[in-house]
C-alpha cells in the first residue's frame, strides 16, 4: 500500500494528490501509482510541496530523463533544466499550447511549481485531448484520424502592432532564433494508455495538403473540441503547489488576467517519444536541431 489518496477535481481531467511527500526519493511502487494516476487524469495537483529547483528535478526525474530548460529560451541561473514562466516573458503571446510540440520528440510531462502568485487571476487552464478526441462526432473523428498537420515555433501571433515593445520583439526573436518545423500526426496514439487524443494546439499551423486557409479553419474546428469547458481544469494557484501534467494529451493555457502583477512559476519537463498515429507512422522533422534540448529515445 503506498497511502497514496487520489481525489478527482473535474470530471475528465484532474486530480489532487495527498499522501505522499515528493520532496523526498519515491520508491518504484510509489512512482507507478503516479504514473498511474497520471495516465488516468491527465493532470495531478500537489499542494504544500517544500521543493526548490533541484527538487523540483529529483521529482521530475522518477518519470524519464529530462529536457534541457528550452530549445530557445534560457533557463534559470545555474539550472540549465529550469525554465522560468514568468509574468514578464510570455503573456501576450500566450494561447492553447502543447510544450514544445515544434520539435520531433516533445516533452512527455511537463511540471509547474508555484513560486511567485499573484494575489489574484494567474490561473492555468490544462485541457483533455482525450476528451476532445471523444467528443468528435464520427464524421470528424475519421477525418482527424487521417490528417498531419506541420508545427512550428516561426509563425504570426497576431499581436496586434501597437502592443509589439521592445521587450516582447526581443523575446519573439529569441523565440525563433532556431527555427523548427516538425510534421505531427493530429491523432496521436498515447504510448502507454493507447488512447487516442487530438494533438494540436498553437504551435499547429498547417494541415499537410491543405492551404493555410483551409486549414486554419479545420484546426479551429478541431480546437473547439479540446477547449469544450467541461474538458477544462482551471487551476488556481496556492503558494508551494506543483502542478503535472501529461503534454502527449493536454494543452495548457495561462490566463493573463492579473493585471500584469508579478507571475512565476518554473518548469521542468521530462523528455518524450516521438509520436505516432493511429496507423504507426512517426512525425518527422523537416527543419531545425533539437539535439540540445532532447535527445530522441
Amino acid at each position: 500500500m503506498t497511502g497514496i489518496e487520489i481525489r478527482k477535481v473535474t470530471a475528465k481531467i484532474g486530480a489532487r494528490i495527498s499522501g505522499v511527500d515528493i520532496a523526498k526519493p519515491l520508491d518504484d511502487e510509489v512512482v507507478t501509482a503516479l504514473r498511474a494516476a497520471l495516465d488516468e487524469h491527465k493532470a495531478l495537483v500537489f499542494d504544500d510541496v517544500d521543493l526548490d529547483d533541484e527538487g523540483q528535478q529529483a521529482f521530475a526525474r522518477h518519470f524519464g530523463d529530462l529536457t534541457t530548460a528550452h530549445p530557445t529560451v534560457p533557463a534559470v541561473d545555474g539550472a540549465p533544466n529550469v525554465l522560468p514562466v514568468d509574468s514578464e516573458r510570455g503573456r501576450a503571446a500566450n494561447n492553447w499550447h502543447t510544450d514544445v510540440t515544434f520539435v520531433l520528440n516533445p516533452p512527455q510531462a511537463s511540471t509547474l511549481r508555484s513560486i511567485t502568485i499573484p494575489p489574484y487571476g494567474g490561473e492555468t487552464l490544462i485541457a483533455s485531448s482525450a476528451a476532445a478526441y471523444r467528443d468528435l462526432p464520427e464524421p470528424l473523428r475519421r477525418l482527424a484520424d487521417t490528417l498531419w498537420a506541420e508545427h512550428t515555433n516561426d509563425y504570426d501571433y497576431a499581436v496586434p502592432e501597437e502592443e509589439v515593445d521592445e521587450t516582447l520583439a526581443a523575446h519573439r526573436a529569441q523565440f525563433t532564433s532556431i527555427k523548427y518545423r516538425t510534421v505531427h500526426p493530429v491523432v496521436r496514439v498515447h504510448p502507454l494508455t493507447g488512447e487516442r487524443g487530438l494533438f494540436i494546439g498553437g504551435f499547429a499551423q498547417r494541415i499537410a495538403g491543405l492551404s493555410v486557409s483551409e486549414s486554419r479553419k479545420v484546426l479551429d474546428l478541431l480546437q473547439a473540441y479540446v477547449v469544450r469547458p467541461e474538458n477544462v481544469l482551471r487551476h488556481r494557484w496556492s503558494p508551494n503547489q506543483l502542478v503535472l501534467f501529461d503534454n502527449r494529451i493536454t494543452q495548457h493555457y495561462a490566463i493573463d488576467n492579473y493585471d500584469g502583477l508579478p507571475r512565476r512559476l518554473n518548469r521542468v519537463t521530462v523528455a518524450g517519444d516521438v509520436p505516432v498515429g493511429i496507423e504507426g507512422k512517426e512525425s518527422h522533422s523537416i527543419a531545425g536541431d533539437a539535439s540540445h534540448y532532447t535527445s530522441v529515445a
